[in-house]
């Protein structure tokens, strides 16, 4: 088990994989949040740059202190508020409403003193998450969120979790507005871990399919004689695809298009 967070299996996505050296077992995030603790500038030192000695040290320290959400010893982070003294382990942040920020300076706060999104909005009545389908709360709250930018896409904080590990820092981005500076921004800030590499479909045959462009008139009635499959760059066979969804495709003469229109809109997203 990790010294610091006392957990043997936890979701290496979020609280890091462990490190074994000298004797200690950590996570990697386990350290990075840990109350006075620091990292080297040479990295190649201890683990990942911070000395076993240090990393006893704050063990023992933490011993003194309870997890105000389990209840047990060993809580080496406290909230960055000042005067505040609850303690808490990484795993035990989200039970608590606490939000850890995943940024250079590791803040973390407590349900108390932990920061709020300041957009201005409300769920309608019966908005249901964006990624699961299920219902949301009727308000903003920690474990009910919505998108900064475009202020109707609601979510849980669990489900955008999990779509952050998914997708990665280079294609996370709002499910509906598809914004990604102000959004990623906002994400960080309210505690979600969003981790700096490819998304995992990028390596996986399964979603192969979801990169490639649609290629087949989709009309009711396709007049091409080549059949739906032909496509050609110019003339009364050129494939539109909707504009809106990319989904479903046209032949111009089969949707009886002239050849200045530019873009098309297929029945269910029109």
């Amino acid at each position: 088990a990790c010294l610091l967070c006392r957990r043997a299996e936890v979701d290496p996505d979020i609280y890091g994989c462990k490190l074994e050296k000298q004797g200690l077992c950590v996570h990697v995030f386990c350290l990075f949040f840990a109350n006075e603790l620091f990292q080297q500038w040479d990295k190649k030192v201890g683990l990942m740059g911070f000395l076993p000695e240090d990393i006893q040290r704050t063990i023992k320290r933490a011993a003194q202190k309870r997890c105000f959400v389990c209840g047990e010893s060993g809580a080496a982070i406290t909230c960055r508020e000042t005067g505040c003294d609850r303690s808490f382990h990484l795993p035990c942040a989200v039970e608590g409403g606490c939000i850890t920020q995943f940024l250079p300076q590791y803040r973390s706060f407590c349900w108390e003193h932990r920061p709020e999104q300041a957009v201005e909005a409300a769920p309608e009545e019966n908005t249901t998450c964006l990624i699961c389908l299920d219902p949301v709360e009727d308000r903003k709250s920690y474990s009910t969120m919505v998108c900064p930018t475009c202020k109707h896409a609601w979510f849980h904080r669990g489900c955008i979790q999990g779509q952050a590990v998914c997708a990665g820092i280079s294609r996370f981005q709002c499910p509906l507005c598809r914004d990604s500076d102000v959004f990623v921004s906002e994400m960080l800030a309210m505690g979600i871990r969003i981790p700096f590499r490819l998304p995992s479909w990028e390596n996986s045959h399964a979603y192969a399919a979801l990169s490639e462009r649609h290629s087949r008139c989709d009309a009711s009635e396709c007049l091409c004689p080549g059949g739906r499959e032909q496509a050609e760059e110019e003339g009364p066979w050129h494939l539109l695809l909707c504009c809106s969804c990319a989904a479903e495709g046209t032949h111009r003469r089969c949707s009886c298009l002239t050849n200045s229109t530019a873009s098309w809109e297929c029945n269910s997203c029109a």
